[in-house]
């Protein structure tokens, strides 16, 4: 079958990737320049199988207001907008933050990101591929207050090997950590998680997925419509260009919304801004080879290769992805306090992305509504941790396969 894919991050490039492994012909889609330039381009890194709980939460609306009130420190920014889609959005999260919906949630984004975490194994040791800066080297999460600690604790999960540490055993596996020991109540660590570099993992697919006859990308391109008869979609007109195919796959991150809704489809998705930094590292620089995650300031902290990936914060207000330097100079205070002997964050790489997240923090993936026509959105800031996993329940749908676990909650009509 002949398969469009509408997006080149990193949802899209690993679901033309598995389309391809499984047999399909793929007409890759983007309207940039080159691939893995948005959302994918600068994200914390960090493939956190086993943290995979949704923001939605009891608790989340009242401590948010807390959050406010710090201004430019707040992890959580909400900037409120004359726009109906923001407020619908918000409805559905305060919908969201009950712990029992919370716990649901959480077990179906698990169940996905530990099939991702399969996938991905099976494409490096099949498929040989790497060069993307992956490590299975663990993720510590550190905890500064003893009430956040308890809370950890409490969902602490022994069978998958997390432990929950003391300040000295923190030190102990990531030793730079040594100037924090004094304000740190414990951490929680989880041995089975990893890093790895999205952009470069999306041009490492892109390299194989160049190398199959049945593989052609179009970039520079915006998609301006999707024909359809009502019932299922005749093509994918790009400018002058009508590409007829057997399968549209919408996976177009934010900008999916804009291309679904002339054909009555309205996605419950809303763009979270999120910033990081990115360090290069010298010979002397003192940074953890461990993936750590500052539980009180959410903020992550990653190594790839010889630069150390910071990222942070969530910002409710808009679709402008600009750099918010108030908020970049929090960061870099809130890094340079943490591991001061990494280097000098003033020189670090500054981004800021746009996550498609939904209100209840669950993607969907699947069909549309629409015969041909199928969904690969809304994962968030989980993105990397769930792409490989997602792409492969998807592209095994699309071929009348049974996908490999389930996607109940995990599909716009769920």
């Amino acid at each position: 079958m002949r398969v469009a894919v509408v997006g080149g991050g990193v949802i899209g490039l690993a679901t033309a990737y598995s389309l391809v492994r499984q047999g399909h012909s793929v007409e890759l889609i983007e309207r940039r320049d080159d691939v893995g330039l948005e959302t994918s381009f600068a994200n914390g890194g960090q493939l956190s199988y086993r943290y995979v709980s949704p923001l939605a939460d009891a608790g989340v609306p009242l401590q948010a207001l807390g959050w406010m009130l710090r201004g430019q420190t707040a992890p959580l920014r909400f900037s409120p907008r004359a726009s109906l889609r923001q407020w619908r959005w918000c409805l559905r999260f305060l919908v969201a933050c009950r712990r029992s919906v919370n716990r649901r949630n959480a077990a179906h984004l698990l169940r996905l990101a530990l099939h991702s975490q399969q996938v991905l194994r099976s494409w490096r040791e099949e498929d040989r591929l790497d060069g993307f800066a992956w490590r299975a080297n663990g993720k510590l999460v550190i905890y500064r207050d003893r009430a956040s600690l308890a809370k950890g604790a409490a969902a602490l999960d022994e069978r998958s090997g997390q432990r929950l540490l003391d300040a000295a055993q923190c030190v102990e596996i990531e030793p730079a950590l040594a100037p924090l020991s004094a304000a740190l109540q414990g951490g929680i660590y989880s041995p089975g998680d990893e890093v790895a570099d999205c952009q470069r993992f999306c041009h490492q697919l892109l390299q194989r997925l160049r190398s199959s006859p049945a593989f052609r990308l179009h970039t520079g391109q915006a998609v301006d419509a999707l024909p359809s008869d009502g019932r299922s979609v005749r093509a994918v007109r790009i400018g002058r260009e009508e590409i007829t195919v057997d399968h549209v796959v919408i996976a177009a991150g934010t900008s999916s919304v804009g291309l679904l809704r002339p054909l009555g489809i309205d996605l419950p998705i809303y763009p979270l801004k999120g910033y990081s930094l990115t360090l290069p590292l010298g010979e002397r620089s003192q940074v953890p080879q461990t993936n750590v995650t500052d539980y009180d300031n959410k903020v992550v902290y990653a190594r790839l290769d010889d630069q150390l990936r910071v990222a942070a914060m969530v910002d409710i207000g808009g679709w402008d992805s600009a750099l918010d330097h108030k908020r970049i100079a929090t960061l870099q205070r809130l890094a340079g306090a943490t591991f001061p002997d990494a280097g000098d964050y003033r020189h670090a790489r500054q981004w800021a992305g746009l996550r498609p997240a939904t209100p209840e923090g669950t993607p969907l993936i699947g069909r549309s509504g629409i015969d041909n026509l199928w969904l690969n959105v809304g994962h968030g800031s989980l993105g990397f941790t769930l792409a490989c996993g997602s792409a492969d329940l998807l592209a095994s749908e699309i071929g009348g396969l049974p996908p490999a676990v389930s996607l109940q909650g995990l599909s716009l009509t769920c």
